[in-house]
């Protein structure tokens, strides 16, 4: 049987990773002749990451797909706690890199590395993550966890409406936000140049 929060969490997870590539993609190019809309463009992305992913997506997991399936796979032990940790370090990064974006617009080049390194290490980490979630933890869930369960992942799941997917309309309260990212951010995320 198909169940609708898997297909959510795969779809969010793919519109994290083109994201993600895209903000990598923005921060190999730098800021070039256009600074404000750089800092402007990676702010955006950045809260969007903080709003969406972390705020909806991982408490989801963390809160109802992780104790049952730990429960019913206790192999998957490690594991679990591996992405719990994740989870606990990302919604932290994500602000500590909203703040070395901040000191390399405002202090200069002398922060531009600090603000590399940090961001480069949160990236990897993230795309870790998903792989980990996505060749264990999900395809153990398909196999191992009850209807009833099944029933209540999906209906967390489907209030999430991550507009990023193409598959919602953004809430109006976000419109600006999505607006500014895929106006101004490079593809394949946004209409900008590539």
């Amino acid at each position: 049987m198909k169940h609708r929060s898997l297909e959510i969490i795969r779809d969010e997870h793919s519109s994290l990773v083109a994201m993600l590539q895209s903000m990598r993609m923005l921060v190999d190019r730098g800021p070039g002749k256009d600074p404000k809309n750089f800092f402007d463009v990676l702010r955006a992305m950045l809260f969007y990451i903080d709003e969406f992913p972390e705020r909806l997506h991982h408490p989801k997991e963390t809160e109802l797909l992780f104790p049952p399936l730990a429960k019913a796979v206790p192999e998957l032990g490690v594991a679990i706690a591996r992405l719990d940790r994740d989870h606990e370090y990302t919604e932290k990064a994500v602000r500590d890199i909203q703040h070395l974006l901040l000191a390399w617009e405002l202090l200069g080049e002398s922060r531009r590395q600090v603000f590399i390194d940090g961001f480069t290490r949160y990236v990897n980490l993230y795309l870790s993550h998903m792989q980990l979630e996505e060749q264990e933890v999900l395809p153990a869930a398909e196999k191992y966890l009850t209807e009833a369960q099944w029933k209540t992942l999906d209906a967390a799941f489907e209030e999430n409406c991550d507009p990023l997917t193409g598959k919602y309309k953004p809430d109006p309260v976000y419109e600006k936000l999505f607006t500014r990212i895929v106006r101004d951010a490079p593809a394949p995320i946004g209409l900008g140049p590539g």
